[in-house]
């Protein structure tokens, strides 16, 4: 028993209950939790105090079960203002699916997490784990040594005789020859009275592999949900990846995709042996498989399957949002539902309900809102007051295929390529921009895909042959305001995806190349 309590030494004194809130009038609380998002504060509660403690009651008690319900939440709560401390929790207790969790995070994220108040307080054992890993995602090697430098100098009396230790996990053959330099000169290196071993440490060769973010590229995604597979491009790096996924893992007939702003990709997916079932899949860029992201399904609004026309997925303010519509003879009916991540729980969320039927619709995500556009009706929703607004619509676009934001614009393209329009968030008014008609008009059965890489928006056109009507090629262009027609032809050579694109949306995310398993083009 004694063991168990000094495990638990390093953290708060164990409480089966959380604390109780010190007393306030219910509309001054109400007016709080809308101001901060109620779920945020009551996870941030819960998941910092009453969790941890739960589970350090039940390894006294040796509960396994609630053990397990415990890592497993704190397993899903894990960011970046979350993830050092989980981390320590973590490695005190040996969770090591916490710990998995917690160092991909800070790997992932490791610029933003590195800079943070919480990431000094680590172990010099906990500094040296995180920085010895492939996985960190930096662009050059000098960020973990202005991490180091950081880490130390919070402390440094107390750590700088770690120096020593630390540096062989630095990558010094990675640095820069004017990089070693600095590092040499540095007062942590130049003042101290081991500089000699530190020198010669700074010195010696290493072999040492990149670093994942050394070797990441943005790429668009297009994924065939007919044949599993999704061709990761990078139009401008000339770079193209076929990857084919099991359908075990990754089952046929993928509803929606979407990337965030952390990188992450997610699918919605039909759940294959419940018909009103769907669940959301996440990707693991380590291994380049799916696993499953949320154990709580997402219900079919209507189990005539018939009546649902689109899904969507997207991602605002580093919340998950599950878009569906529903047609009816009369009407077109979209809803919302927002999942959390510390319950497991899909919530809903405020429904739009349109007075005519719309057969052709998109719905997009620009800034922290997310829009619904037809021709003739656009609504706005805000995720932060839950509601609703009319916006104006495009009036000239009958037949959309594709759409992308980029900045407050969103971009907004014809099944034929005939009409290309863009739409401008702040000033609520759109502008007709050049067609493709120039670089496609002579093609049959264009099935072109919008999509925005390093800030610059593309658009991905398959062509096929009139005569066999098999695919011929595909073509990408870049959008220019300054040329003649807005678009410029990369004149690359594009591998072809053929039909049943999931979506009509195309998302972009940054991929580690030598993760992905598959057939490559390109440089």
């Amino acid at each position: 028993m004694s063991s168990l309590k000094s495990r638990a030494g390093g953290f708060p004194a164990i409480g089966l209950f959380c604390p109780r809130p010190a007393p306030t009038s219910e509309p001054c609380l109400q007016a709080t939790w809308r101001k901060v998002g109620r779920t945020r504060l009551f996870c941030r509660v819960l998941m910092q105090t009453c969790l941890q403690h739960l589970y350090q009651a039940a390894d006294l008690l040796q509960l396994d079960y609630v053990r397990d319900t415990c890592s497993s939440y704190m397993a899903m709560s894990v960011e970046c203002t979350t993830c050092v401390h989980l981390y320590k929790f973590a490695d005190v207790f040996s969770l090591d699916i916490v710990l998995k969790r917690c160092r991909q995070w800070i790997c992932r994220h490791f610029a933003k997490v590195s800079s943070s108040e919480e990431f000094c307080s680590l172990s010099v054992d906990q500094l040296t784990e995180i920085i010895s890993h492939d996985e960190l995602d930096v662009e050059e090697e000098t960020r973990v040594w202005e991490a180091v430098v950081r880490w130390v100098q919070h402390s440094r009396e107390d750590r700088l005789h770690h120096l020593p230790s630390i540096l062989p996990h630095i990558r010094f053959n990675l640095l820069t020859s004017d990089d070693m330099a600095a590092i040499l000169d540095h007062p942590l290196v130049r003042e101290d009275p081991g500089r000699f071993v530190i020198r010669n440490v700074v010195k010696e060769t290493s072999n040492l592999p990149r670093r994942v973010g050394m070797g990441s590229l943005e790429m668009a995604l297009l994924f065939n949900t007919k044949t599993n597979k999704i061709l990761f491009m990078n139009p401008r790096a000339g770079k193209y990846v076929n990857c084919s996924y099991d359908p075990v893992s990754l089952p046929p007939g993928a509803l929606a995709i979407t990337a965030t702003s952390n990188n992450d990709i997610y699918i919605l997916a039909k759940e294959p042996e419940v018909d009103d079932h769907l669940y959301v899949l996440e990707y693991n860029h380590a291994d380049n498989t799916w696993d499953q992201a949320c154990t709580s399904p997402v219900y079919r609004p209507d189990k005539n399957l018939s009546l649902l026309n689109e899904n969507f997925l997207f991602e605002v303010d580093k919340i998950l949002y599950h878009v569906y519509v529903i047609d009816t003879r009369n009407s077109t009916l979209v809803q919302i539902r927002k999942y959390n991540w510390c319950t497991d729980q899909w919530q809903e969320c405020s429904p739009l309900q349109c007075g005519t039927r719309h057969n052709n619709l998109l719905t997009v995500s620009c800034g922290p809102h997310i829009y619904f556009l037809t021709n003739t009706e656009m609504h706005r929703y805000d995720p932060n007051q839950d509601c609703w607004c009319r916006r104006t619509p495009p009036q000239t676009i009958p037949e959309f295929c594709t759409a992308a934001a980029l900045g407050t614009e969103i971009f907004v393209l014809d099944a034929c390529c005939y009409t290309f329009m863009s739409y401008d968030t702040e000033l609520d008014c759109w502008q007709t921009q050049g067609d493709l008609d120039y670089h496609v008009g002579h093609y049959n059965n264009h099935l072109p895909r919008l999509f925005v890489l390093e800030n610059q928006l593309y658009v991905w056109v398959e062509i096929q042959d009139a005569v066999t009507d098999t695919p011929e090629g595909a073509l990408i262009l870049v959008y220019d305001r300054s040329a003649d027609t807005c678009w410029r032809d990369l004149e690359a050579t594009v591998p072809t995806v053929n039909d049943m694109l999931c979506g009509s949306l195309c998302p972009a995310a940054r991929m580690y190349l030598p993760w992905l398993h598959g057939k490559g083009m390109g440089k």
